[in-house]
């Protein structure tokens, strides 16, 4: 990708931060849409790579909060855009000088970029997940031992919160509790920080990943071949060093909103070479379990990706259909969410799920084994 993002570069985004969304993160489609229209009133957005920013920078995460199936009923105004931005200038007195994804999967991918098309400001090319998680001190500032700082949200009546939580975890709660009065949905800036703390905590790169991703799964291979659609899947976990679990087809769905959240299950049973074997995710709007006949196959922090076995295009927690005919796979999270810390803020204990934690890769040996 170049060092600007163009509205042409936006679908192959969208689509790559769907797959690393692990089916939350916002709905992607409705964030393409404001970040292509902002871009073509205001210009390209410049990107800024992580390793380029200075002591000086001051580096705003700006995103949605909420229910994903909130986000694709109730489209968020540019005015709160807006409004966030200004919020968390008066609230610590510093001009922002750059916007970043506070997560690259989903629709919290293209909030930045619409943001900053929106302020005139540069993208960063990173983030602080690697993926997108459900809960606010889920991110590697949280990891560093930073906090949250001052937090601002806002929502589309005009509400503006500001509040200075004392760690992530009281971010978290104080933000869900407002966002769930607010109709399940808001703007949210938090984990704003000089360049000097963005440049020890993001992810680096994570939207040049996702552009990637996406150019693999509309038929373009990292090489510039073309790729037939039953050759994308397979591609893109070369290109990831991630692992194909499941081919089945959705037999039963349970999704409701809850707290703040979109949680439900999903079961498939098997097709093609799956076929007689049962499969179950578990999600709070993302992905998070995954078992095999039972057997674990894939647990948070490792990305859960469900994806169209024809197209190969990802579906998000919101899209899932009864009869629908996919393909799960599994990616290798960020070495960060594999140390004790990165576990104890995001692993199969936090959300109460009583497994142990095991790469993902070591899943798949498994089950290549069999």
């Amino acid at each position: 990708m170049s060092a600007f993002i163009t509205d042409a570069d936006i679908d192959e985004i969208a689509v790559g931060a769907a797959v690393l969304g692990t089916g939350g993160g916002g709905d992607p489609h409705v964030g393409s849409l404001m970040a292509k229209r902002l871009i073509r009133l205001h210009g390209p957005v410049r990107l800024l790579a992580v390793e380029e920013l200075t002591d000086d920078d001051f580096v705003v995460p700006v995103g949605g909060i909420g229910a994903p199936s909130v986000s694709v009923e109730r489209i968020m105004a540019e005015s709160e855009l807006t409004a966030a931005l200004e919020a968390i200038e008066r609230a610590v007195g510093r001009k922002p000088t750059a916007v970043m994804p506070i997560e690259v999967g989903g629709g919290n991918s293209m909030i930045p970029i619409a943001a900053a098309a929106l302020a005139g400001l540069p993208v960063v090319d990173g983030d602080a997940m690697g993926r997108a998680f459900p809960e606010a001190q889920m991110v590697t500032f949280h990891l560093a031992g930073y906090g949250p700082g001052a937090t601002v949200l806002v929502d589309h009546f005009g509400n503006e919160v500001v509040s200075r939580p004392v760690n992530g975890e009281w971010s978290e709660r104080l933000a869900r509790a407002a966002v769930v009065e607010m109709g399940g949905g808001a703007t949210m800036i938090d984990y704003a920080y000089g360049g000097d703390v963005v440049r020890e905590c993001a992810i680096p790169g994570t939207l040049t990943l996702a552009k990637r991703i996406g150019s693999i799964l509309r038929g373009r291979s990292a090489t510039g071949d073309e790729l037939r659609d039953d050759e994308r899947i397979d591609a893109l976990c070369d290109d990831l060093g991630a692992y194909r679990l499941f081919d089945g087809k959705v037999s039963d769905l349970q999704r409701e909103v809850d707290g703040g959240f979109t949680r439900g299950a999903a079961e498939l049973d098997g097709v093609g070479g799956d076929r007689g074997a049962t499969f179950r995710l578990d999600f709070q709007n993302e992905m998070l379990l995954a078992r095999r006949d039972g057997q674990i196959a894939a647990v948070t922090p490792d990305l859960i990706a469900v994806l169209d076995l024809a197209t190969g295009m990802p579906i998000t927690t919101d899209d899932v259909r009864y009869g629908a005919r996919v393909t799960v796979i599994g990616i290798p999270c960020d070495d960060r969410w594999r140390t004790p810390m990165g576990l104890a803020t995001a692993g199969p204990d936090h959300f109460g799920y009583d497994v142990d934690w095991v790469p993902v890769e070591q899943f798949a040996t498994q089950k290549e084994g069999r």
